[in-house]
């Protein structure tokens, strides 16, 4: 595939210096080895994309060797794919992947498996196995993959400024009568036609009433005078996501509304000013609720207020960790990247999500995007 953006892809030797971390990791917590499935670990360690099936497709990594597990009729294709240099080894239809596992490990040794696995594939590897042998091995790989490296960070954030851009065009759009459909339609255009990776991987866009559901509501809607605008999208480049949520009305006047808007803006800062190296995630959520507070909104999750975490993390996946949430005692490091977006829902009346995304650096914490300038100002 032809690579038109200026910023890198990820490279294999990133791609090596993960599966050595993993292997030490595997080694001081005296795995034997690591089952990879067709999910975005595989990805991020070897390279090889893969959707799920009834069929297992993965990687068994061991201090060794790395090797994939192929159903035989796939062969074909997974050599045409970008992976990292491993001994493919195939099972017929006929035959239990799961078995081919246990014969590749032998019989001593447990066995770390990736949290994504499917569970009917877990029953298949206890059966061959034995549960006993069988250990999580999703702490391992989160506590490799939450910390983004500097060409992650830079696929990052060439995304979240072509989501930046698709944005203010979308805004440009906007007008009494136009359906959200057709916002929709054009948000994935305008996508595809800068190179992301098969145009929006989401997109929710909400009308008046509607934008008081955090994910929006069913069916169509059509935009009228006054009504407050919600739009939240984003696309991946080389499968590194943006996630960018701009609310806003076309003119002013509703008071309502704009005082909201001032408080979410408040919110979202006080997310960012709490962002220090070392800091607790849950300190982040706190900072945010304890702003709503003051304008007595919640407390906690009761409406209307925040009714959700204040962000999560994202790179591969979307969501994943490290979680701005309650309870979550992971201080931040350098190389985490999350969402700050410490929704405000007034129920049957608006909802108002300002979500720009945060990285750690040496230096402590800087935006991916600038956030919005005021409710009818969305963009900086």
């Amino acid at each position: 595939m032809t690579w038109s953006h200026p910023v890198s892809r990820i490279t294999d030797d990133e791609r090596q210096l993960r599966l050595a971390k993993l292997r030490q990791s595997l080694e001081a917590e005296g795995f034997a080895g690591m089952l990879l499935g067709p999910t975005e670990s595989l990805r991020y360690f070897t390279g090889l994309v893969w959707h799920p099936s009834e069929r297992f497709l993965g990687a068994l990594v061991t201090p060794a060797a790395l090797y994939y597990i192929v159903p035989g009729f796939e062969r074909s294709r997974v050599e045409t794919l970008p992976h990292l240099p491993g001994e493919i080894l195939v099972w017929e239809e006929e035959e239990n992947s799961a078995g081919l596992v246990s014969r590749l490990l032998g019989q001593a040794g447990t066995l770390a498996l990736d949290d994504s696995l499917p569970l009917f594939f877990y029953h298949a590897l206890a059966a061959e196995f034995g549960a006993e042998r069988l250990k999580d091995g999703g702490q391992i790989i989160r506590n490799l993959r939450r910390l983004k490296s500097p060409a992650e960070i830079a696929l990052i954030q060439y995304a979240m400024d072509l989501t930046l851009d698709v944005q203010k065009q979308a805004h440009a759009l906007m007008k009494p009568g136009i359906r959200a459909s057709e916002v929709v339609d054009f948000i994935d255009r305008r996508h595809r036609q800068a190179g992301a990776d098969g145009g929006s991987t989401f997109c929710i866009v909400s009308f008046g009433t509607a934008t008081s559901l955090p994910h929006g509501a069913d069916g169509d809607q059509t935009l009228a005078a006054g009504d407050v605008v919600l739009v939240d999208t984003g696309c991946q480049i080389d499968g590194y996501h943006s996630d960018l949520t701009r609310t806003y009305v076309l003119e002013s006047g509703n008071r309502e509304f704009e005082a909201a808007w001032v408080i979410e803006r408040e919110a979202q800062q006080a997310v960012f000013d709490a962002a220090k190296l070392g800091a607790l995630c849950s300190s982040l959520d706190d900072a945010a609720r304890l702003v709503l507070s003051k304008h007595a909104l919640g407390p906690d999750y009761r409406l209307p207020g925040l009714p959700h975490r204040a962000g999560h993390g994202l790179g591969l996946q979307i969501h994943e960790e490290p979680y701005i949430v309650r309870g979550n005692a992971t201080p931040l490091a350098a190389g985490m990247c999350f969402s700050n977006e410490p929704m405000i829902v007034f129920p049957d009346k608006f909802g108002i999500r300002l979500e720009d995304h945060i990285h750690m650096t040496p230096e402590g914490s800087h935006w991916f995007t600038k956030p919005a300038k005021g409710p009818t100002e969305p963009f900086s």
